[in-house]
């Protein structure tokens, strides 16, 4: 038995969740990965350059910020941990740079990666320049549209930017084509953006986002004199930034870990991408998770006005502590989200990601007590989501 949240069994799997479901053909890559990464990724030569990336290219520590007004408005004490401040302006980042040195060290020279709101797609291609390493980006075509600042950022940097035009056309159909792309060239690295994906992916990009816990421990600190949020918020589509956020603190039962879903147009509308309220136990590429589905057992096609939530699934790790009830879900539709990003904005000064604004919504739905330390983590900042505000807010 598991004797932490973080550790998969042999397989691969959180609990019931995970697994490697690849065909035979890439195999020895999932293979050769995780062999990769348990060799290099824990050796001091590793260690040294990517802790000094993130602090010179990155711009880490990114600070964890008392928002007065914002704590105020709730009667306790909000902290946002500004991955916003991050260079290419998400968290993704920190994943990209780690998976780029693993890959580099691994001998790949092609690059490949899914995109939803272009963030992981800005953020490989900037590793990608950085390395000189070839760079196929993958993307919907539905999203390309409403995300343009950065699709034009990707092809400025070093991407060639394809589009997924099957399906719906939103992130679940770019992860499709870059499967496909990768099993067609199994020689190319697949650089997956979230805890997602056929093990050890949910494990790698977990660690690599652990950073944002580890600081959020000692900043902290440094300031309450306790190292333990009461409440660690933070959205969850794939999950990467929420497995960042809660890692430090999944074995640490005093503090409450909320994932925030997309509820599109609400939970039961049918026009909603709420995977951990809605999902059952199934296969999606690559591993065993919750995923929203048909009654035939097709995939439902998701909704969300935010890009990067605009998927069906979400990673084993965030389904093993959804289901045994270590993290708490909470939705928030579009209308709620958007309100919640012009808040921020307003009592402090900080446009949101639309995807960020989903875990401020929350804020509003729990059961919080005078004086608890909540952490919010603000996952990107808002400059890809100025027209969907625009949009709702005319009359600015």
């Amino acid at each position: 038995m598991n004797t932490s949240y973080l550790e998969t069994d042999a397989l691969g799997f959180y609990g019931e969740f995970g697994g490697a479901y690849v065909p035979e053909l890439l195999r020895p890559n999932v293979e050769e990965l995780e062999a990769a990464f348990n060799s290099y990724c824990f050796t001091e030569a590793f260690e040294n350059e990517y802790t000094d990336l993130l602090r010179d290219f990155v711009g880490r520590p990114t600070p964890l910020y008392y928002a007065n007004r914002l704590s105020e408005k709730y009667g306790v004490h909000i902290y946002l941990k500004r991955e916003d401040l991050c260079h290419t302006g998400a968290h993704k980042v920190n994943n990209t740079v780690g998976q780029i040195l693993l890959a580099k060290h691994m001998g790949k020279t092609d690059i490949i990666a899914e995109t939803g709101a272009g963030q992981h797609g800005v953020a490989t291609a900037t590793v990608c320049a950085l390395m000189g390493l070839n760079c196929i980006v993958y993307m919907g075509e539905k999203d390309i549209e409403r995300q343009t600042p950065n699709v034009q950022r990707m092809k400025m940097l070093v991407a060639e930017v394809r589009a997924a035009v099957s399906g719906s056309k939103p992130l679940k159909d770019a992860t499709n084509e870059a499967i496909r792309h990768w099993r067609n060239h199994p020689d190319s690295y697949y650089l997956i953006g979230s805890v997602v994906g056929p093990h050890p992916y949910p494990k790698i990009v977990a660690y690599f986002q652990s950073v944002i816990s580890k600081e959020i421990e000692q900043q902290l600190l440094e300031k309450t004199g306790k190292s333990s949020p009461d409440k660690v918020v933070a959205c969850v589509g794939g999950g990467s930034n929420a497995a960042g956020a809660f890692y430090e603190f999944y074995d640490n039962k005093n503090g409450a870990l909320v994932a925030v879903a997309a509820a599109g147009f609400g939970v039961h509308s049918g026009k909603s991408a709420a995977t951990s309220v809605l999902g059952t136990p199934a296969v999606l590429p690559g591993r065993l998770t919750l995923r929203m589905q048909e009654e035939d057992g097709q995939v439902a096609a998701p909704h969300s006005s935010s890009a990067g939530l605009d998927y069906p699934g979400i990673g084993p790790l965030h389904a093993h502590t959804i289901a045994t009830g270590r993290a708490k879900a909470i939705a928030i539709t579009d209308e709620e989200a958007l309100e919640a990003a012009l808040e921020l904005s307003r009592l402090e000064g900080i446009i949101p990601a639309l995807e960020s604004a989903h875990a401020l919504s929350a804020l509003g739905k729990m059961k919080l007590q005078k004086d608890d330390v909540v952490v919010v983590n603000l996952s990107g900042r808002g400059d890809k989501d100025m027209n969907t505000y625009m949009d709702k807010f005319p009359n600015l």
